[in-house]
């Protein structure tokens, strides 16, 4: 009897980890969050409602940010086949215009377009009715917590696919609040 009431209890343990475990892969930390406050931030404080960087680990790689207070940060990073043009117009602070010419002409599969809904950094799942998406080259990832909608293998895959994302974001941020603390 007494056995049988142990293996109930263990039976009962397993079942409750695998129920959480997806739960805690969902629930990982941001890297995102902290740093977009503080760009959010310095953009309130600056008036602006947007910032452009070059990106410090390629020559011709650049960072651009369009900032709707309250509402979302839509944040650009990608090669420009000109970088002496691109390099002109950060002098001149045309930050809106780096922002268009990334989205639009940047050099193709390079560019990686983030829209923080909220401007809150990213989070893995849906907040209320909203969620925050990456566009990668062709790819796209709606982070909502689906990860069967993303044709993603696992729930794994989904939380890596996250913490990449929110990684790359990282530094994309780091780059745009360096700038912002220039102005």
């Amino acid at each position: 009897m007494r056995t049988r009431v142990v293996r109930m209890l263990s039976l009962l343990v397993v079942i409750g980890l695998v129920a959480v475990l997806p739960s805690v892969a969902l629930a990982q930390e941001s890297k995102s969050a902290p740093l977009v406050k503080e760009l959010t931030q310095l953009l309130d404080e600056r008036k602006l409602d947007s910032i452009a960087a070059k990106d410090p680990s390629a020559p011709d790689l650049f960072v651009a940010a369009l900032y709707f207070p309250g509402s979302q940060l839509l944040v650009v990073s990608a090669r420009y086949a000109v970088p002496p043009i691109m390099a002109d117009k950060l002098t001149k602070k045309e930050y809106r215009e780096v922002y268009t010419d990334l989205n639009s002409a940047s050099i193709e599969g390079s560019k990686q377009l983030v829209m923080d809904m909220g401007a809150d950094g990213l989070k893995p799942k849906k907040d209320e009715s909203r969620y925050d998406s990456v566009d990668a080259g062709a790819k796209s990832m709606q982070f909502d917590g689906d990860w069967k909608k993303q044709k993603l293998d696992s729930e794994d895959d989904y939380a890596k696919a996250f913490s990449d994302a929110d990684e790359k974001y990282a530094r994309i941020l780091t780059a745009l609040i360096v700038q912002a603390k220039k102005q």
